[in-house]
């Protein structure tokens, strides 16, 4: 079997601690396209350009936009950087992801989402146990889409991934907590959705286009989510609530995102 080549043609290098190795494309004469096997290790990679960057050991770059299982590059100083970085890339040693929560972003949600009872009986434990088990997670921003503002937060054990709902919802108001495959999400806006709901986060606002930036969540955020009391309240800096969840059918969102949260390239695979 080949190996995959690196975007100037020269064959990329294996070993078995690393695994496969990324699959790296060019897009124009400037940009390129990171391929991975795995979602984890794609998180890795996007973690690892941020720390280069921010170390001045990368080269500039306008833009680095993760996806489920790629990383866009866009705006390499030129097409030379470009492919010089296409044939190192496939052999650096990309550490794993680390768990802490330091600054991470903390939404208040309320665990009182219509689908709370059917992911308890998924999971195996109570509805005080899944949101216990929720706020619990340190989750992280791995990419952005479907509608700006929306992050796709992955952290949950594998055996607390859940399937999406078979009969997807015409509406889910903004704010609503769901959970999806590997992911756990916010609405930004009423929108229809086929995620599980477990909960609300009132008076949290993931888009604000008069903000700097207009995002609350970015790729490569941490977040944790904290439970409100029976006595809390809704807030009034949220996004617009068309209403409660309604009806069943209706064709979600698609796309991932920019840095800055705005939809980007379609993804019909990782739709809420």
């Amino acid at each position: 079997m080949s190996r995959p080549a690196a975007a100037d043609g020269s064959p990329a290098s294996a070993s078995p601690e690393r695994g496969t190795p990324p699959l790296v494309r060019p897009v124009g004469d400037r940009g390129l396209l990171v391929e991975l096997p795995t979602a984890g290790r794609t998180e890795a990679l996007h973690a690892e350009l941020l720390r280069r960057r921010a170390a001045g050991t990368l080269p500039p770059v306008s833009e680095i936009v993760p996806g489920a299982t790629t990383v866009l590059l866009d705006g390499l100083p030129s097409a030379q950087a470009a492919r010089r970085l296409a044939a190192e890339l496939p052999g650096w040693d990309v550490p794993p992801l680390s768990g802490g929560a330091e600054n991470a972003v903390e939404i208040p949600v309320r665990y009182d989402g219509p689908d709370l009872a059917d992911v308890a009986a998924l999971w195996g434990v109570s509805e005080d146990e899944v949101a216990r088990i929720h706020a619990a997670t340190t989750f992280r921003v791995a990419f952005c889409g479907f509608a700006p503002g929306f992050g796709y937060l992955t952290g949950l054990e594998e055996r607390y991934h859940v399937p999406r709902r078979s009969d997807p919802r015409t509406r889910v108001p903004a704010g609503a907590v769901g959970l999806a495959g590997p992911y756990t999400g916010v609405y930004p806006r009423s929108s229809p959705g086929g995620w599980q709901l477990i909960g609300t986060a009132p008076g949290t606002v993931l888009w604000d286009p008069d903000r700097t930036p207009a995002a609350l969540l970015a790729p490569g955020t941490r977040v944790r989510f904290v439970p409100l009391g029976d006595g809390g309240t809704d807030g009034d800096g949220g996004a617009e609530d068309d209403g409660g969840v309604k009806g069943d059918g209706g064709a979600d969102g698609d796309g991932t995102a920019g840095a800055s949260g705005a939809p980007r390239t379609p993804n019909p695979k990782e739709r809420p």
